[in-house]
């Protein structure tokens, strides 16, 4: 039978070299001589971190990240005329066979580099044991991180924790999620109890204990709603409780040193101090960015970014704003303080009008063009799904330089930056805010004092706890932070969601239509909310994969 590499068709991060007249290999880095310290074991494990920026973008959209928005109640799927995929993911639908090819391979391609890592530990030249759990704790973390991807996309997928490669079947859900549960209950064991400090920047973006324990958290949930399951499996034997996992979360909020910011909307760089100059919501409310130098306290994890993107690494750049950014507009005066991008993702007016009266969370989200953008022109470069409303938290933020020109406003602070606005957007993509953590925790313990802790910061009245206004204050709290599409998914109210988007006008290319959801509940149903496995992945492994149920021809778009 054919065999496939780890990731079925990924490029491996270490290439050896072939025995040539029996030499030594003295210039090569390979798994013969690589990683044998802890100088190597940390470059391992940056190139392991590596995969989490180079998967954001992901080919036409196709990351774990932006499918969540496009998925979700709140988005539309936006593009241009041309851009079909996110269009076909909207609807839970499809154009092609291999819609989520390069998802698969970046998510194996990051399992592979942490199982290397893992099993290279014993080899490895440690100076001391803190050093070494410190390392392993990071990678099971990380191992976990992709695994959970995956199956929130697909459902259930191979299970594969060594590098020898293999061609085998999926894995049940039990034995993938008790794979999660047990890399992130010993990344919590390994990862040292060190509170969060705003003066220490070396390691922003790495994983921490709190870290895995939020994450822990995420997944029990969704595991336990969406299987319909009262605990989490652990491997060999065992299990975790809700209590147990609420625990953990106690933990982090008592002595993580992660807490809540003052200012809901300082969390987003539209409030920066460059742009503030002449944006006048951020005026009118007396916004000042927090930022992402470590002043951040509610920040649990979050991918990096970097000032060095080019057209050969354009990952290290936040591809998810230039989606998500108003398209190609005439002027970027237009639609200032914000920048262009390639108008993905717009916003579903219900979610703007559903939103309740006196929540600042509401304009601190969305861009309505409407109150904010009276020279907003309409139509440009024949925008699909058009609304009216965009998000903010992950959108090009303009400001003007010293010129007078409007440039992104990180070119101000880093000149060095690409000019391109392809290139340019450096924010962080936060995956767990501490808001988030405290909501899980009122959840799991059907608790509203957390739930109320989130409440009071900006500024609304405490309530009792319930379903209800656990559900409603996760939407408004995490809107626009690929966490909706899930929640409604482990709830079992993603149907009946996703089919309030059916009618809703909007503009395609200039011309007044209305949203074709009319099947999406049937869609829901058919496929459970899962995506179509990547025909070439089911191909090379010779028909040891199959193909999700749903996505046969009654799956096309038409």
């Amino acid at each position: 039978m054919k065999k496939i590499w780890i990731c079925l068709s990924m490029v491996l991060m270490l290439s050896g070299c072939e025995d040539f007249l029996d030499t030594e290999n003295l210039t090569k880095k390979d798994n013969s001589n690589f990683p044998k310290t802890e100088t190597d074991a940390n470059a391992a494990l940056t190139g392991v971190y590596a995969i989490l920026r180079e998967m954001t973008p992901g080919e036409d959209g196709q990351s774990f990240f932006m499918t969540a928005e496009l998925l979700s109640d709140d988005r539309f799927g936006g593009g241009g005329p041309d851009d079909k995929r996110m269009h076909a993911v909207d609807r839970l639908k499809k154009v092609d066979e291999d819609m989520f090819a390069d998802v698969w391979k970046q998510d194996y391609r990051g399992i592979y580099r942490s199982n290397m890592l893992l099993e290279c530990m014993d080899a490895i030249e440690w100076t001391s044991e803190e050093t070494r759990n410190k390392i392993e704790g990071q990678t099971r973390f990380l191992r976990a991180y992709f695994y959970f991807d995956l199956c929130r996309l697909f459902g259930t997928v191979p299970l594969i924790v060594a590098t020898e490669p293999v061609n085998i079947p999926r894995a049940t859900a039990d034995e993938l999620y008790a794979q999660i549960a047990t890399d992130l209950k010993l990344a919590i064991e390994k990862l040292p109890a060190k509170p969060y400090n705003t003066s220490e920047t070396a390691e922003l973006g790495r994983a921490t204990k709190w870290a895995a324990q939020a994450l822990l958290a995420r997944t029990f949930l969704f595991y336990t709603g969406y299987y319909n399951k009262e605990s989490m499996p652990l491997n060999e034997g065992g299990s975790l409780s809700r209590t147990e996992v609420a625990g953990y979360l106690d933990d982090c909020i008592a002595n993580s040193g992660h807490d809540l910011i003052g200012d809901y909307r300082n969390l987003w760089p539209y409030s920066n101090e460059y742009t503030k100059k002449e944006y006048k919501y951020a005026q009118d409310n007396n916004l000042s960015w927090i930022g992402e130098t470590g002043l951040n306290v509610e920040t649990v994890f979050a991918i990096r970014y970097s000032t060095k993107a080019t057209w050969d690494h354009p990952w290290y750049n936040n591809e998810v704003a230039l989606y998500s950014s108003p398209r190609e507009p005439v002027s970027v005066e237009d639609i200032f303080p914000f920048g262009k991008g390639w108008g993905v993702g717009t916003v579903n007016p219900k979610t703007w009008e559903n939103w309740p009266t006196g929540d600042i969370r509401r304009e601190a989200s969305i861009l309505s063009v409407e109150k904010e953008l009276p020279n907003y022109v309409w139509g440009c470069d024949k925008q699909m799904n058009e609304t009216g409303y965009w998000q903010k938290k992950y959108c090009a933020i303009n400001a003007r330089n010293e010129n007078g020109e409007l440039e992104n406003w990180s070119r101000i602070v880093y000149p060095g930056i690409d000019a391109d606005y392809q290139l340019n957007n450096i924010q962080d993509l936060v995956i767990i805010r501490f808001a988030d953590v405290l909501l899980m925790a009122a959840e799991l313990k059907q608790d509203a004092a957390p739930l109320n802790r989130v409440r009071a910061r900006v500024g609304l009245p405490a309530v009792a706890y319930s379903d209800e206004a656990l559900r409603d204050e996760r939407h408004w709290e995490l809107a626009f932070e690929g966490v909706r599409y899930y929640d409604l998914l482990r709830w079992g109210i993603a149907a009946e969601a996703l089919a309030q988007q059916n009618g809703v006008k909007v503009q395609d290319n200039l011309i007044e239509t209305s949203m074709n959801m009319s099947d999406i509940a049937q869609r829901v149903e058919a496929t459970k909310g899962l995506m179509p496995l990547p025909k070439t992945q089911i191909d090379l492994s010779a028909g040891v994969l199959e193909q999700n149920p749903g996505w046969g021809n009654e799956a096309n778009m038409n």
